[in-house]
C-alpha cells in the first residue's frame, strides 16, 4: 500500500543456496587450507557478506513524488511553496473626491413696457427708452470624482449688471377727418360754423381757411375764397 515501507525480498548467496553435502565437503577442504595458512582463501570462497536488507521509505516517498508528477496532483508541501509565492488580492483604492468653485456668467433679459401716449395719433408707437440685457454672475460648487464632474450644485447668484427696461409710448389721439374743400383742416360733420360767430354747429372751425373747392358749409360770407376771416 503506497506510503508505507516496502522491504524487498533477500537474495540468497550461493552459501546458502548450496545444498548440505557441497557445505561438508568446502568445510573439510577449508580446514586442511587453514592448516596450511590460507585464513584468506576461506574468506574468498566463503563470499562477501550479504548486504543488509534496506527498506524503501525514501523510495516510496520518491514514487509517490513521481506519481505526483505524473498525474498533475501537487503535494501538499509543494501547494504551500506555490500558496506562498502567489501574490495575495490587493483592496480596490478609494475614489477621490475633489470640490471646487466655479464662477459663471449669463445674459438677464430685459422687459418691454408700453404707455399711452395721447400726443400721439392713434396706432402709431414710439421707442423713448431702448431696452438693454444685463449680466449676472453664479458661482457654483463642482464635485469631481478621479477627476470626472460627478455633481454641480448653485450656491450664490450676483447681479452685476441690472437690465434697462425698454419703453414703448403708443399713441391714442384720434386722427383728425379733414374735408377736402377747404386748405386747412375742416372737420367732416353734419354742418361745421366759424368758431366765435352765431352758428350753432355741432362742429366749428377756426378761420381763416381758404376754400379750394365748393363752399359746402357756407363759411366763405363775402365770397372772396377766404372762410371765416
Amino acid at each position: 500500500m503506497a506510503g508505507f515501507p516496502f522491504t524487498p525480498p533477500v537474495r540468497k548467496s550461493w552459501w546458502a543456496r548450496l545444498p548440505t553435502l557441497g557445505k561438508a565437503a568446502l568445510i573439510g577442504g577449508a580446514a586442511v587450507v587453514l592448516c596450511c595458512g590460507g585464513l584468506a582463501t576461506v574468506g574468498a570462497i566463503a563470499g562477501p557478506p550479504d548486504p543488509a536488507p534496506t527498506t524503501r521509505a525514501i523510495g516510496a516517498a520518491g514514487e509517490q513524488s513521481s506519481a505526483d508528477d505524473a498525474t498533475g496532483s501537487a503535494s501538499p508541501a509543494s501547494e504551500s511553496v506555490a500558496a506562498a509565492g502567489d501574490p495575495s488580492p490587493t483592496a480596490e483604492a478609494p475614489p477621490t473626491i475633489e470640490k471646487r468653485t466655479v464662477t459663471e456668467t449669463a445674459k438677464i433679459p430685459y422687459t418691454t413696457r408700453r404707455i399711452n401716449d395721447s400726443t400721439l395719433a392713434k396706432g402709431t408707437t414710439k421707442v423713448t427708452t431702448h431696452g438693454v440685457a444685463g449680466v449676472k454672475t453664479l458661482t457654483y460648487e463642482v464635485t469631481l470624482t478621479n477627476g470626472v464632474e460627478t455633481g454641480k450644485k448653485l450656491v450664490r447668484t450676483v447681479i452685476t449688471k441690472a437690465p434697462v427696461t425698454q419703453v414703448t409710448r403708443v399713441g391714442t389721439k384720434a386722427a383728425k377727418r379733414c374735408d377736402p374743400n377747404y386748405s386747412g383742416c375742416v372737420p367732416i360733420a353734419s354742418d361745421v360754423d366759424c368758431a366765435g360767430g352765431s352758428g350753432n354747429g355741432p362742429a366749428y372751425v377756426q378761420g381763416p381757411v381758404r376754400v379750394i373747392g365748393s363752399d359746402i358749409y357756407d363759411l366763405d360770407r363775402d365770397g372772396d375764397g377766404i372762410a371765416c376771416d
